[in-house]
C-alpha cells in the first residue's frame, strides 16, 4: 500500500488511488497483452515507481481521439474501429507517465516517458480487467476523466505485478 498516489496491479488489472493511506477510487483497467517489461519497443507495461509527468486533454469531449498526444478533432465511433481494427485507440484524456528509477524505467532503452506510456481512455467495446493494450494502461472514458480531475502532475504511480 502507498500513502498517496496511484497503485496499478497487473495481476488483477486494477488501479487504486490513495489519499492519506485511504482508498479514494478503484478501477478495473487493461494493461499490456504482452505482460510486464521495461524495454523500448516491447509493447509491455513497465513496472516500478513513476510519476504523472503531464496531463493532456483537459476539457476534451469523451471519446476525443488523440494521435501523438494531439487532438485530431475526431470523436471515436465504432465505425472507426472497423476501419482500423488493430489500432490502439487513445481517447478522452492522457496521463503521461515518467519513470523515476534510473536503469529500471528511466533513461536509455527502458525510459517509460520515451516509450510514451500513458493512462488513457479507450473505446467502449474494450474489455477492462483483462490485458489487451500495447503497453499503456487503458481505462473507461468516464473513469479516466474522474482520475484526470483528481490527480496532479507529479502524482506517484506504482506499477506492480501483484
Amino acid at each position: 500500500m502507498i500513502a498517496d498516489g496511484i497503485l496499478i496491479k497487473l495481476a488483477d488489472q486494477s488501479l487504486t488511488v490513495y489519499r492519506d493511506s485511504e482508498v479514494t477510487r478503484r478501477y478495473l483497467v487493461s494493461t499490456a497483452k504482452k505482460g510486464a517489461g521495461q524495454q523500448y519497443g516491447s509493447e509491455q507495461t513497465p513496472l516500478g515507481r513513476h510519476i504523472v509527468r503531464a496531463k493532456i486533454g483537459a476539457g476534451a469531449q469523451p471519446g476525443a481521439v488523440f494521435v501523438a498526444r494531439r487532438l485530431t478533432g475526431e470523436i471515436y465511433s465504432p465505425q472507426m474501429s472497423v476501419a482500423e481494427p488493430e489500432r490502439d485507440w487513445i481517447l478522452t484524456r492522457i496521463l503521461w507517465l515518467s519513470g523515476t528509477e534510473v536503469s529500471r524505467n528511466r533513461l536509455g532503452q527502458v525510459d517509460t516517458m520515451r516509450r510514451y506510456i500513458y493512462l488513457h481512455g479507450s473505446p467502449p467495446e474494450c474489455v477492462m480487467g483483462e490485458p489487451h493494450s500495447h503497453g499503456c494502461i487503458r481505462m473507461r472514458n468516464e473513469e479516466i476523466i474522474e482520475l484526470f480531475n483528481e490527480v496532479d502532475v507529479g502524482t506517484p504511480v506504482h506499477i506492480v505485478r501483484s
